[in-house]
C-alpha cells in the first residue's frame, strides 16, 4: 500500500528504514509499505489516507470498551502524576495494584482470589510454567514437569509461550518447543472431524488428553493448558460434548488445569470469563488484552486459593518483571473494569449484541464460499470453502488472504487464519454497526468469489 499522502510516504519510509514489525515478512512489508493508522473512536479506525475502517478485530482482540475513552486516559494521567512507577520487589507494593487485585478477585470464579501481574499474556504463560513446576516441587513431586497443550493453540510468542502454543510455523523457528511440553489434538470439527459427528469428535478430542496423561505417566504431568475457545487458531468453538468430557478427565487425574483467558476474558463470550461460559474450574487463568482494553500493556495470572496455600510454604518464588503490576497500568485496568461493570457492557453483550451478531453472521451461510459460520459471544468465524458438502478448500489459492485484502480495501478489518475469516469486534459495538460489519463482510465475500472465478 503505497500512500498518496506525502505524510503517509514519509511514515512508510521510516518503517522501511528503522522498524521491524511483529509477525511480518520484512522484505514483503518493505516492498508494500504498512498501512498507517493515525486515530480511532468507538469501533472505527482512520488511516493516514483518510479511510474510515470498522475494526472487526478490536485491535488484537483487546479494545473491549472501544477507542477514545477519556476516562482511561485520565486514569493514566492522574496516576503518572501521583506515582508513575515503583516496583513490587523487596516486600513493597502500591495502592493501584492492591486495589486491582481485589477488583479482579471480585469478578473471577469463586476461590480465585490472588493475582500475579505481568506485562502481557505471553509473560503470564511464562509465569504459569514456572509456577506450576514450583508448585509440584514444593509438594515433593518435582518430576511433575510436563505441560500438555493443544495443537494450533496460541499462548504467546516468548520462548515458553510459543512452546506452549501448538503453532507449527512458530516451532520451526528457534528449535521449539522446549523440553517438557507436549501437544494433543484440537477440537476443530470443521477442519479435522472427518466423518464423525460433532458430538463424537468432541468426545474423541477430549479423550486425547487422557491418552496423553497415561502415555507420559500422571507422575510426570504437571498441568494442562487450553483456551476455552481457541482464538488465534481460528475461533475454534469446541463441540458441545468436548468440555463436559474434559471436566471428567481433569477431575480424575492429579494435574493442574490452566485456562488461557487472554482472549476470552473480560466479557468476550458474554460472561466475565470463558470459564464462566463453560462452567470450568481452573487452578490458574492467564489474563491480558481486555484487562486494560489494550490501552496500556498488562497481563497476569489468577491463581486459585488452594494453589496459593501450597506456594505460601515454598519460600521465594524467584520470578518477576520490572513492570509487574505497573501502577499506571493498574490504574487503567481498574478504571476499565469499572466501565465494564458500571455500564453493564458485558450484560449487554450477553443479552443483546452477541445474540444479534451470531444471528446476522449465520445469514452468511447461504453464500457460495461459506462452509460454516460459528461463534460465541462477540467471537465469530467464517470458513471459506470450494465445496460446501465435502468441506473441500481452494488448495494453494490463499483465499483467506485474498478476502482479508478486500476487507481492508472496503473499510473492514477481518483477520484471516488460513482460509478462515475471524472477527472479535469491540464489546461496545452497536446493532447498527453489526449490520454494517455483516454487510461489508458479504460484499467482500462476493469480491473474493469473483476473483477466484476470474
Amino acid at each position: 500500500m503505497t500512500g498518496n499522502n506525502p505524510q503517509t510516504r514519509k511514515w512508510q519510509a521510516l518503517s522501511n528504514d528503522h522498524h521491524l514489525a511483529p509477525f511480518s515478512d520484512f522484505k514483503q512489508l518493505k516492498e508494500k509499505g504498512p498501512r498507517i493508522i493515525t486515530h480511532a473512536k468507538g469501533v472505527y479506525l482512520w488511516d493516514s489516507e483518510g479511510n474510515k475502517i470498522l475494526d472487526g478485530m478490536a485491535g488484537l482482540w483487546c479494545v473491549a470498551v472501544g477507542y477514545g475513552r477519556d476516562e482511561l486516559a485520565d486514569a493514566a494521567s492522574q496516576q503518572m502524576r501521583e506515582l508513575p512507577y515503583y516496583n513490587l520487589f523487596f516486600q513493597t507494593a502500591h495502592p493501584p495494584v492492591l486495589e486491582l487485585s481485589k477488583a479482579i478477585a471480585d469478578i473471577a470464579p469463586e476461590g480465585m482470589n490472588h493475582v500475579f501481574f505481568t506485562g502481557s499474556g505471553s509473560e503470564g504463560n511464562d509465569t504459569m510454567l514456572r509456577m506450576v513446576r514450583h508448585y509440584w516441587a514444593i509438594k515433593g513431586q518435582p518430576n511433575k514437569k510436563v505441560i500438555i497443550s493443544r495443537k494450533n493453540g496460541y499462548h504467546g510468542s516468548t520462548v515458553a509461550g510459543a512452546s506452549l502454543g501448538g503453532m507449527t510455523y512458530m516451532h520451526e523457528q528457534g528449535d521449539l518447543p522446549i523440553p517438557g511440553i507436549v501437544h494433543i489434538a484440537q477440537p476443530y470439527w470443521f477442519g479435522e472431524g472427518g466423518d464423525m459427528s460433532p458430538e463424537e469428535f468432541g468426545v474423541w478430542a477430549a479423550n486425547q488428553l487422557e491418552e496423553k496423561i497415561l502415555e507420559i505417566g500422571v507422575d510426570n504431568v504437571g498441568a494442562f493448558i487450553a483456551e476455552p475457545i481457541q482464538g488465534a487458531g481460528g475461533v475454534i468453538v469446541p463441540p458441545d460434548s468436548y468440555w463436559p468430557r474434559m471436566k471428567e478427565i481433569l477431575a480424575k487425574y492429579d494435574i493442574l488445569f490452566v485456562a488461557d483467558e487472554v482472549i476470552c476474558g473480560f466479557g468476550r463470550t458474554g460472561e466475565w470469563f470463558g470459564t464462566d461460559h463453560y462452567g470450568l474450574k481452573p487452578h490458574m487463568m492467564t489474563i491480558a488484552k481486555g484487562l486494560t482494553s489494550g490501552y496500556i500493556p498488562m497481563g497476569g495470572l489468577i491463581v486459585r486459593d488452594d494453589v496459593v496455600a501450597v506456594l505460601n510454604e515454598g519460600g521465594d518464588f524467584n520470578h518477576g518483571f520490572t513492570y509487574s503490576g505497573h501502577p499506571v497500568a493498574a490504574a487503567v485496568a481498574l478504571e476499565n473494569i469499572r466501565i465494564l461493570r458500571d455500564e453493564k457492557i458485558i450484560e449487554r453483550v450477553h443479552g443483546e449484541t452477541a445474540p444479534y451478531l451470531q444471528q446476522r453472521l449465520r445469514e452468511l451461510n447461504d453464500h457460495p464460499l461459506v462452509g460454516e459460520v460459528r461463534g460465541v459471544g462477540l467471537l465469530g468465524a467464517i470458513e471459506l470453502v470450494q465445496d460446501k458438502a465435502t468441506r473441500k478448500r481452494y488448495e494453494g489459492k490463499g483465499v483467506g488472504m485474498i478476502c482479508r485484502q478486500f476487507c481492508f480495501d472496503n473499510g473492514l478489518i477481518m483477520r484471516a487464519v488460513g482460509d478462515t475469516m475471524i472477527i472479535a469486534p469491540p464489546l461496545v459495538i452497536s446493532k447498527d454497526e453489526i449490520d454494517e460489519l455483516v454487510t461489508k463482510a458479504r460484499h467482500c465475500l462476493d469480491l473474493t468469489l469473483s476473483a477466484l472465478q476470474g
